[in-house]
C-alpha cells in the first residue's frame, strides 16, 4: 500500500485473510442462468487495470511541528471515528550486537503506562478504541488505535505522554513481567509447525552482523540480559518526536489536526538524530543446501533469495512475478505441481519486502509418499521454465488486476495495521511520500510482461538456499536462534539486570483531558427481498469502496456431518471450484482474476457458506461465476483424488498443531453425540477420508445446497433495483427438489459434565497448550443472554480481562489468555485458551479455575469492568462495523439466529440497561469451573507429574489418537 511491496503485500495479505476453506462440486448437466425463454442483457466489460487504479485515493495534508514530528491528516466521514497511527523509524535492524529483540520488548512496555497514564489500555477501552495494538518489524515499531471523535484528545494525549514522559513508568518490576510475556510470545511462535523456518532461513541468507539477519523477537540470552538501564537509553535514542510519523484518518480536518497535535506533542524535545541503517541483498557465492527437522508430517521445500528493498525499481516487478509464479490461485507452480503433476498438496510464492533488504521464497510442500529427487527436479524445472518464458500479457493482467481490487477493498479502513493509516505512514517512512502508493500502483498496472521476466532473471538466476522443513524429531530449540548469530565462537553480552538505572528528574505536570460524550451507534438500514425460488436477500448499502461482498449461507456446517460422515461437508465445499460448467480448476481462477472477483466456499459450526468479493462494476459477470460454481459443480474423478490427497495430508499435519489438536479433542469431550462434536477444521477422520467418493459428495452437494436452505446477505455498493435481477439471473431459477430439506439433530443431549484432564503428550514441546470448556444450557436461537456475553467479556474477553491480566500482565507466563462463548445456533459452549510455559502447566491450571470462581463469589464486577464492557463497549461500535465485512458477519448472525434488523441499533440499551448485578448473575449460574474439562496439548513428561498433583481424572492420549 505504501510502496511497490507494500502496495501488493497487503493486497496480497487481504486476499487471504479473507479466505474460507476451498470448496468445490460434482458433475451436473450446464443449465443457462437465465429461464428458458428469457433473455438477459449483455454484462459490461470488466474494468481495466487503469480504470481501478483511478478508483485508488487517499487525500492528505502534510505538516511538520517545530521538534520534527511529522502529521499528516486524511479526511474521512463515514463515521464518527479517527484512527491514530503512529510509526516510529526504528526496529530490530537498528539493535546492535547483545541487544536483539529490544526494539519488540520496548513495544510491549509502551503499553505499560507513562508519566501521566497508569495503564495505557484502560482509559482507551473505556473510551471506546478499537483496536489499540502495536506491533515491531525490521523497519519500524508501529502504534494503531481508532477512537470515537470525542476521544481522539485523549487519545493524544496518552500517544504523547509515551512519547516524552515513558521513562518514569518503566520500572524493574514491569520490565521483568514483560520480558516474560516476550518469551513466552516466542516459544508460542516457535511451538507451531515450521516454527524455527525464519530462524534458519536468515542465518543461511546472510551473513552474521547484516542487520536484517537477527529476528526482530530477538535471543533468549539478549532478553534475559536486557537491564532497566539498557531500556531507558533504548527509549532516549530511538522514541523523539523527529523519528516519528503520526497519521490522523478519519472523522478529522487538518486545521483541527493542526491545533490538537501543536497542544499535545508540541512541547516534546527533538530527540537525537538516527543514523540509517541500511544493508542491501546479498548474493551467495555458490547455492546453499540445509535441511531442519521438525515435527511435522509435510516435507517443506524452499528457494530463497534476497532482493532489493521495497524502493528499488525491480520490486514491483519481482512481487507481480512471484504472484504469478505461485501466488495466484491460476498460478505456475499451483498449474503444474499441485493440480497438473500432483507432486505437492500446497505451493507459494512471494516477496517479503522490506526497506533495505527484501526476501524472494517459494515454498513447495510435498504430498506425501512422491520421493523428494522427484520434487525438487519438477520445483526447480518450473522456476526455470518461468524465468526462461517469463509470464503471458493475460497473467500480468490477471496479477495486477486481482492486486488492484484487494487494495481497493482495503480503503474502507482508516485505521489499524493495513488502512489508510497505515498506507500514508509507510510511504513517509519508507520513502518520504505519503502518497507514495498511487506511483506504486500505477507502476502496478503498467508492468509488461518483459519487465517482469527481465527482473526475475537478474535476481533469481543468481545462487539459491534451498531449506528445506523434513519431518523429524526437532535437533535445534528455538531458544538459542534468532540472534546475533556468532554465540558459538563470540563472549554473549552478560546480564546486568542489577545494573542501577540513574534518577529521572519529575515530568512536567499534565492531565488527560475528558472524553465527549456520543450518540447511539447506527447500523445500517436492512433491506429485504425474496427471489422466484424463494430464497431470501438481505442488503445493506455502504459505498466507501466501489465493491460488493456478498455471501451465499446454507443450513449446514460441519454439524451436518452428524448426517453424513465426518469430513463430508468439508470435502464437498472444497471441490466446488475444482471444476463447473465445463471448467476446470484453472479456468475457474483466472476468470476471477480477471474480473477483480474472490470467490470461495467454507464451513463453520452451523453454515456452509459461498462468499464472494466483487468489484460493482464487475458484479453480473461474477455472480454468473458464482452461480456456476454452486450449481453445476463437477466432481469429476481425478479432482476427487487430488483434493483427497491434499486432505489426507491435512489430517496428517494435524499432529503438528497444537492448537488444532487441542480443538478437536475438547469438542469431540465436551458434546459427545452432538452434532456439535464433529471437527470444525472439518477434515473428519482417515477412516472417513477413505470411505469417500465422488458420488458421496455429490450427494451431499445434493441433500445440503439447496435454494429452500439458503439465504442470501449483502453488503456494499449496490442498491436492491440493481442487485435483484442480477440475483434473479444467477438464482432465481434454481428448483427447489423434491422431498423435504434435512434438519440436523441441534436437540441432542450433550454428555453429561466432570471437571477432568486430558493430556495429549507432543514430546518436545516449548509450551503447554490449554484448552478448556463447558457446554452450558443456552442456545444462539433463544434469548440474547447480553449479561452472560458480558461476563465473559470481564473473565478473559479482552485484554484487560482479569484471566489475561493475571497470566500474561502480571505472571508472565502466557503470551495471552482469552476466553469465548461462541454465537452457535444450538447450545452453546465456554471456553478458555492459555497457551503457556511448560513448567507452569499447572500451576496456570489452577489461576485460571481460581479467577473463574472468583465471579462473582469472591471478586464481584467493579465500576471500571462495568464501564469498560458496556459504555466503552457502546463507544466501539462505530469502529467495529467499518468494513463491509464486518457488517455482513452482523447480518449473517441476525438472520440465522431470527434476530430483529435494529438487533445492533438496540444493542447499546441493551448494555446500558445491564448493570454489575446481571453481570454478576449470569456468571453465578453459567460460568464455573467445577465440571470443566481441560485439555493441555504438551509434553507429559514434564507436565505429567505437575498435573498429577491437582487430584483431577487424567487421561493421556497420544497425538496419532488425536487424528
Amino acid at each position: 500500500m505504501a510502496f511497490p511491496p507494500a502496495a501488493l503485500q497487503r493486497a496480497v495479505a487481504a486476499l487471504l485473510a479473507s479466505a474460507l476453506t476451498l470448496s468445490a462440486c460434482a458433475h451436473v448437466p450446464p443449465q443457462a442462468p437465465q429461464a428458458a425463454g428469457e433473455s438477459a442483457a449483455q454484462p459490461p466489460a470488466p474494468a481495466t487495470p487503469q480504470q481501478l487504479v483511478s478508483k485508488v485515493a487517499i487525500p492528505y495534508e502534510k505538516f511538520v511541528l517545530a521538534n520534527g514530528l511529522t502529521t499528516i491528516v486524511h479526511t474521512d466521514r463515514k463515521a464518527p471515528i479517527v484512527a491514530v497511527t503512529i510509526y516510529y523509524k526504528v526496529g530490530s535492524k537498528h539493535e546492535p550486537k547483545g541487544r536483539t529483540g529490544f526494539a519488540h520488548l520496548y513495544e510491549h512496555l509502551f503499553f505499560g503506562g507513562s508519566a501521566h497514564v497508569p495503564n495505557f489500555d484502560i482509559p482507551l477501552e473505556a473510551a471506546g478504541s478499537t483496536p489499540t495494538n502495536g506491533s515491531t518489524a525490521f523497519d519500524r515499531t508501529n502504534y494503531v488505535e481508532t477512537v470515537p471523535t470525542g476521544a481522539l484528545d485523549l487519545a493524544l494525549f496518552m500517544e504523547s505522554d509515551r512519547m516524552g514522559y515513558l521513562l518514569p513508568a518503566v520500572t524493574q518490576d514491569k520490565l521483568n513481567k514483560q520480558r516474560g510475556v516476550v518469551q513466552n510470545e516466542k516459544r508460542q511462535h516457535d511451538n507451531q509447525p515450521y516454527g524455527l523456518f525464519d530462524y534458519a532461513l536468515a542465518e543461511g541468507l546472510l551473513p552474521v552482523g547484516h542487520p536484517y539477519r537477527h529476528s526482530p523477537i530477538g535471543s533468549m540470552a539478549d532478553l534475559d540480559a536486557a537491564s532497566l538501564a539498557d531500556v531507558r537509553a533504548w527509549f532516549t535514542d530511538h522514541y523523539g518526536p523527529n523519528n516519528a510519523v503520526l497519521v490522523l484518518s478519519g472523522d478529522i480536518d487538518a486545521a483541527t489536526a493542526r491545533t490538537k497535535v501543536e497542544q499535545w506533542f508540541g512541547g516534546i524535545p527533538r530527540g537525537p538524530d538516527v543514523a540509517p541503517v541500511t544493508a542491501g541483498p546479498v548474493t551467495l557465492p555458490a547455492p546453499v543446501r540445509r535441511d531442519l527437522a521438525d515435527r511435522v508430517e509435510v516435507l517443506r521445500l524452499t528457494r530463497n533469495w534476497t532482493v532489493p528493498g521495497m524502493n528499488e525499481a525491480d520490486t514491483t516487478a519481482l512481487q507481480v512475478g512471484a504472484f504469478i509464479l505461485g501466488g495466484l490461485a491460476s498460478s505456475r507452480l499451483d498449474n503444474e505441481l499441485v493440480r497438473g503433476k500432483q507432486l505437492a498438496v500446497a505451493v507459494t510464492a512471494s516477496v517479503d519486502a522490506q526497506v533495505s533488504t527484501s526476501f524472494l521464497q517459494v515454498t513447495m510442500d510435498v504430498k506425501p509418499g512422491v520421493a523428494r529427487a522427484d520434487a525438487e527436479a519438477a520445483l526447480d524445472a518450473e522456476i526455470a521454465r518461468f524465468l526462461r518464458d517469463g509470464p503471458s500479457e493475460d497473467e500480468v493482467r490477471r496479477a495486477v488486476v486481482t492486486t488492484l481490487s484487494a487494495q481497493i477493498g482495503a480503503l474502507e479502513q482508516v485505521g489499524g495495521f493495513s488502512g489508510k493509516g497505515a498506507t500514508l505512514a509507510e510511504g513517509e517512512a519508507y520513502a518520504g511520500d505519503p502518497g507514495r502508493f498511487a506511483k506504486d500502483l500505477a507502476d502496478i498496472a503498467a508492468l509488461t510482461p518483459e519487465t517482469i521476466r527481465a527482473a526475475m532473471n537478474r535476481w533469481m538466476g543468481r545462487p539459491a538456499l534451498a531449506l528445506g522443513v523434513v519431518p523429524g524429531a526437532r535437533t535445534d530449540s528455538g531458544d538459542a536462534m534468532g540472534g546475533w548469530g556468532d554465540e558459538a565462537v563470540s563472549p554473549a553480552y552478560k546480564p546486568q539486570r542489577t545494573a542501577k538505572a540513574a534518577p529521572l528528574p519529575p515530568p512536567p505536570p499534565r492531565s488527560a483531558p475528558p472524553v465527549a460524550p456520543i450518540g447511539d451507534p447506527v447500523f445500517p438500514a436492512i433491506e429485504h427481498a425474496t427471489l422466484s425460488n424463494g430464497i431470501t436477500v438481505a442488503l445493506a448499502r455502504r459505498t466507501a469502496v466501489p465493491k460488493v461482498l456478498l455471501s451465499l449461507d446454507f443450513d449446514a456446517g460441519t454439524a451436518a456431518d452428524a448426517l453424513d460422515t465426518p469430513g463430508t461437508q468439508g470435502f464437498m465445499l472444497a471441490m466446488l471450484e475444482q471444476g463447473a460448467a465445463g471448467r476446470d480448476a484453472t479456468q475457474l481462477a483466472e476468470d476471477q482474476e480477471r474480473l477483480g472477483a474472490s470467490i470461495e466456499a467454507g464451513a463453520d459450526t452451523d453454515t456452509s457458506s459461498v462468499r464472494l468479493s466483487a468489484l460493482t462494476d464487475n458484479l453480473g459477470p461474477s455472480l454468473d461465476l458464482m452461480a456456476d460454481i454452486v450449481r453445476r459443480p463437477s466432481f469429476a474423478a481425478s479432482d476427487f483424488a487430488r483434493i483427497a490427497d491434499q486432505r489426507r495430508a491435512a489430517l496428517a499435519q494435524l499432529g503438528a498443531d497444537p492448537d488444532a489438536l487441542a480443538a478437536r479433542t475438547l469438542g469431540a469431550a465436551i458434546y459427545g453425540s452432538h452434532p456439535y462434536a464433529q471437527a470444525e477444521d472439518g477434515l473428519g477422520d482417515a477412516a472417513a477420508l477413505a470411505a469417500m467418493t465422488p458420488e458421496t459428495l455429490r450427494a451431499a452437494w445434493a441433500r445440503w445446497l439447496r435454494p429452500d436452505l439458503a439465504r442470501i446477505t449483502v453488503v456494499g455498493d449496490i442498491g436492491m433495483d440493481q442487485l435483484k435481477p442480477l440475483l434473479e439471473r444467477a438464482f432465481g431459477n434454481w428448483a427447489v427438489p423434491a422431498g423435504a430439506a434435512p434438519a440436523k439433530p441441534l436437540d441432542t443431549s450433550p454428555p453429561a459434565a466432570a471437571r477432568r484432564v486430558i493430556l495429549i503428550d507432543r514430546p518436545g514441546s516449548p509450551q503447554s497448550v490449554i484448552l478448556a470448556g463447558r457446554v452450558l444450557p443456552v442456545a444462539g436461537r433463544g434469548p440474547a443472554q447480553v449479561p452472560l456475553a458480558l461476563a465473559n467479556d470481564v473473565l478473559a474477553g479482552g485484554f484487560l480481562s482479569r484471566l489475561n491480566l493475571d497470566l500474561r500482565e502480571q505472571k508472565g507466563w502466557s503470551y495471552g489468555v482469552y476466553s469465548s462463548i461462541p454465537l452457535t445456533t444450538g447450545p452453546r459452549a465456554f471456553l478458555v485458551s492459555a497457551p503457556v510455559q511448560a513448567d507452569r502447566t499447572a500451576d496456570a491450571i489452577r489461576a485460571v479455575v481460581t479467577d473463574i470462581d472468583a465471579l462473582p463469589a469472591k471478586q464481584p464486577v467493579s465500576a471500571e469492568e462495568h464501564q469498560r464492557v458496556t459504555e466503552g463497549a457502546i463507544r466501539a461500535m462505530p469502529g467495529q462495523f467499518e468494513t463491509n465485512a464486518a457488517v455482513l458477519t452482523a447480518m449473517q448472525a441476525i438472520g440465522r439466529l431470527g434476530r430483529p434488523d435494529d438487533y445492533y441499533a438496540r444493542l447499546a440499551q441493551a448494555y446500558r440497561a445491564t448493570g454489575s448485578t446481571d453481570i454478576d448473575a449470569a456468571a453465578r449460574t453459567f460460568i464455573t469451573s467445577k465440571d470443566m474439562t481441560f485439555v493441555i496439548v504438551g509434553d507429559a513428561g514434564l507436565v505429567g507429574p505437575q498435573l498429577k498433583k491437582l487430584g483431577w481424572p487424567i487421561t493421556i492420549q497420544t497425538v496419532k489418537a488425536v487424528q
